[in-house]
């Protein structure tokens, strides 16, 4: 495959991922959670590098395609760990929520703000055993390999 070829299969692919988590939070009622939100920036730079790096040569925009597909990945590892309970993960999102001790009153009892908080450690889809965070991960890493591969071609 050309350079060309493969920065189009690895933003493409960020691409389709983001516009999946759009899908299933718009059409599908699957709101994110935080860490849900931080995997996506990467996906929006390595969108935006993509675009670039088909207009310019040289190697450095896809090793920075590459590292924002890593830093998705990493996120997504990270959330996966959080969601099978391996590790802690931001109090802000996960347990029995004790970083919501800081609201006042007046927060509490304001009935138009939409004040769910959607838990980082739960599931809320998966298939063949895999969460949404374990699916961008993978993904994710894959369009790390094509990236780096773009990098070296000619």
């Amino acid at each position: 495959m050309n350079r060309r070829m493969l920065i189009l299969l690895a933003a493409g692919g960020s691409l389709a991922l983001l516009l999946g988590a759009f899908g299933f939070q718009y059409l599908g009622g699957l709101a994110p959670c935080k860490l849900c939100l931080w995997q996506r920036w990467p996906h929006g730079a390595a969108i935006a590098i993509g675009a670039l790096a088909l207009v310019l040569r040289g190697p450095a925009l896809p090793v920075f395609g590459a590292l924002a597909a890593l830093t998705t990945a990493g996120i997504g590892t990270y959330h996966t760990g959080v969601e099978r309970k391996w590790w802690a993960g931001p109090s802000s999102c996960t347990g029995d929520g004790g970083a919501l001790s800081g609201l006042s009153g007046g927060d509490l009892l304001n009935f138009d703000a939409q004040t769910t908080i959607i838990m980082c450690d739960v599931v809320p889809w998966e298939m063949f055993g895999l969460s949404m965070a374990s699916y961008n991960a993978l993904a994710s890493v894959l369009f790390a390999a094509l990236w780096l591969m773009a990098a070296r071609a000619r």
